[in-house]
């Protein structure tokens, strides 16, 4: 079956009705019927983000709603996944990948996940198609 992986980016844009690529994210998310996977680090990373920029209380909101719908399943990174993520984050030494794009990579090559919803070009770069598209 396929899943669709949501990255720190979308989840930041679906939420902020002032960023650039909030139209485009909330149109995308109206009409996908694929199962979207997101990882525990993503989760972290995005309730960070939304709480440094737009407040505990909208921070706090999306993650508990998030947390308690079938929006998306969050993955809790295996500890294979991190190795894999460590392995990627030194071999790229020339790309300027976070470290949670990395485990994002690793996630998704052992779940077979090929599609990111994502605006973040680390994910074309590891070769993976990305919607809605950049």
């Amino acid at each position: 079956m396929k899943r669709i992986f949501v990255d720190t980016g979308a989840w930041y844009a679906l939420v902020d009705r002032n960023d650039p690529d909030h139209t485009q994210a909330a149109k995308f998310l109206k009409s996908n019927t694929f199962p979207l996977v997101t990882t525990n680090y993503v989760f972290g990373e995005t309730v960070t983000l939304l709480r440094m920029r737009l407040g505990w209380p909208i921070a706090r909101d999306f993650g508990q709603r998030l947390r308690e719908s079938s929006v998306a399943n969050i993955v809790t990174l295996k500890d294979e996944d991190e190795e894999k993520a460590w392995e990627t984050f030194l071999k790229y030494k020339d790309k300027d990948f976070s470290h949670t794009d990395c485990t994002s990579f690793a996630l998704m090559g052992r779940l077979k996940i090929d599609t990111a919803f994502s605006f973040d070009r680390h994910f074309m770069a590891m070769r993976f198609n990305v919607v809605p598209g950049l």
